[in-house]
């Protein structure tokens, strides 16, 4: 089905229309541009207890509704997006506006349309008239797509502070490759970045016998980090480093570096943590006969969810997406770093499902209709088969 460039909210389904109104808040990290509060009102209208944490310009919502004892689940998400301008775009990036059945927009795959999608799926399920156990959480911040200091990390702290543990805990961020639900994360590599920072002695080119070369010494340092091998790596969840920049200095072709910095980052396998990247990085640098310093930053802790025994949230989601789409989703631990990691232990469960993300941050963002619809319906049905009666 087509829809006009221009038009009315009854001309299209209830998700497709929330889409539309989140599409439109130009909530920029950490500006949440009124979304905050519009998710907050729609939920405390079916019974959600709501509460916003504020920090450093973000805010932070915690809503739930218990409806007896049971498994506690939450919804996770982000309604913050990546700036846009104009140039390049079928449409204005923040109009939503709908051409040929495909909504247009910064934020239509990461993740508004997941938002979306939860916000109608947690309405015919709470509507519905069937028995309801367990808690329900509703986890959503404005400060994914920075650097994440005042966001789900303060929301995970929240939780934790209260005693409250979650069982399973389903993040909307767009996983999907050819169509919905043909591929979920159940964990994320880690990642870090660094500099090393080797110290020398200047002088001039033609007496080398008198100076020590930065850079050369820096060149030996990234040849052996290309090499590196990762023992810990398990099938499909490989590591890589990567320099990033080499700077040396006040450049001049008479004078012998004293300094050089290496610039890199290092995405890593589950069967690593952050604490043993920087030693083993920093063993690699004391191989070498030189001053070298490193400084590290913004570590971002790796994940793993695998198969239980019992009540196992992962193979739910496995199995309702194989009774929508009639075949399994792949597993997948690629990819960029996601707030799973905040709520991520060994009592919780976190897999991330959502739409398909080959155009995230990317100029003409977009959602299809249909597979708005899609992930709608896969997350109706994990909220019944988890929290409810069927």
């Amino acid at each position: 089905m087509s829809y006009p460039l221009k038009n009315n909210a009854k001309s299209v389904p209830s998700v497709a229309s929330i889409l539309q109104r989140l599409i439109k808040a130009r909530s920029v990290t950490p500006n949440d541009a009124g979304t905050i509060a519009y998710l907050a009102e729609r939920l405390s209208e079916l019974e959600f207890n709501i509460e916003v944490i504020e920090s450093n310009g973000v805010k932070n919502l915690i809503a739930h509704r218990k409806f007896g004892e049971g498994p506690i689940f939450s919804y996770s998400g982000h309604v913050d997006v990546v700036p846009a301008t104009s140039d390049g775009w079928r449409v204005d990036p923040f109009s939503g506006d709908i051409i040929d059945g495909v909504i247009y927009g910064r934020g239509a795959a990461d993740m508004k349309g997941s938002v979306a999608a939860m916000l109608t799926a947690t309405k015919d399920f709470c509507n519905a008239n069937i028995a309801k156990l367990g808690t329900f959480y509703w986890l959503i911040t404005s400060d994914e797509e920075g650097e994440a200091t005042d966001g789900s990390v303060l929301i995970a702290e929240y939780l934790q502070q209260r005693g409250v543990v979650l069982d399973a805990c389903l993040v909307g961020e767009p996983t999907s490759h050819k169509h919905v639900g043909d591929t979920i994360k159940n964990g994320r590599r880690g990642a870090i970045s660094g500099r090393f920072i080797v110290q020398g002695k200047s002088g001039h080119v033609a007496y080398p016998e008198f100076t020590v070369n930065a850079a050369h010494i820096a060149g030996e340092l990234v040849t052996q980090l290309a090499n590196l091998a990762w023992s810990k790596d398990e099938p499909g969840s490989k590591s890589t480093l990567q320099v990033t920049g080499l700077t040396v200095p006040n450049i001049v072709d008479n004078l012998v570096p004293a300094t050089c910095e290496i610039m890199f980052n290092v995405r890593y396998s589950h069967g690593y943590k952050s604490h043993d990247i920087c030693q083993r990085l920093t063993e690699v640098a004391q191989t070498i006969n030189a001053d070298i310093k490193v400084a590290w930053e913004r570590p971002c802790e790796s994940f793993y969810t695998g198969k239980k025994a019992d009540n196992c949230f992962l193979s739910l989601v496995e199995n309702v997406i194989s009774q929508e789409l009639g075949q399994y989703p792949s597993l997948s631990t690629a990819g960029g770093t996601s707030d799973g990691r905040f709520f991520a232990n060994e009592l919780t469960q976190v897999v991330e499902c959502g739409v398909k993300n080959d155009t995230i941050h990317q100029v003409n963002e977009h959602v299809a209709i249909a597979d708005l619809l899609a992930i709608e319906q896969i997350y109706k049905r994990v909220l019944f088969k988890y929290l409810g009666s069927e």
